[in-house]
């Protein structure tokens, strides 16, 4: 492989407003690599943490990097903030959930409960929110709306067999 080439530390809040650009413009690979660039220099970086999750979970579903959401998981760990833990968490269950949902064959079971694990999340980070910031309830009233519109529902539990 070859040598990847350092940014300079002066150049991370214009690299940042870049990387965003590439998200916004619907290509989350290039965001990904940028990102990464400026965690190189910067590790503990939040915003680069971050756009990151997010670039890693734009791929979902779309032949994005196979350990996407275990990698995802593991930099949400690196946030030093418990609100932003909880609720990228919540993003991360959710957007995996969404991806199943456009897969032709998928149990929609799954997807219930990848939504409901998404909004789990979300309360979790509802309780933790700075004054004036409701995002995690907006994405728990989001994931409810798909529940509804797209009629999902636990998986049938059958009758329990007794244990011998």
């Amino acid at each position: 492989m070859l040598d990847l080439k350092k940014i300079s530390p002066q150049s991370i809040p214009h690299t940042l407003e870049k990387a965003e650009g590439y998200r916004l413009r619907n290509d989350p690979v290039q965001a990904e690599s940028i990102y990464r660039d400026v965690l190189a220099v910067d590790e503990r970086n939040p915003d680069a943490l971050r756009g990151l999750i997010l670039a890693l979970t734009d791929q979902f579903g779309i032949d994005g990097p196979a350990g996407g959401a275990r990698e995802a998981l593991q930099l949400i760990d690196r946030l030093d903030d418990a609100y932003e833990r909880a609720y990228y968490t919540g993003i991360v269950c959710e957007r995996k959930a969404r991806a199943l949902l456009k897969q032709r064959t998928v149990v929609r079971s799954a997807v219930y409960d990848g939504l409901r694990q998404a909004m789990e999340w979300y309360e979790r980070a509802e309780a933790l929110r700075p004054p004036g910031n409701d995002d995690a309830m907006l994405r728990w009233n989001s994931c409810a709306r798909a529940i509804a519109a797209e009629r999902l529902e636990p998986a049938a539990r059958g009758r329990e067999l007794p244990l011998e």
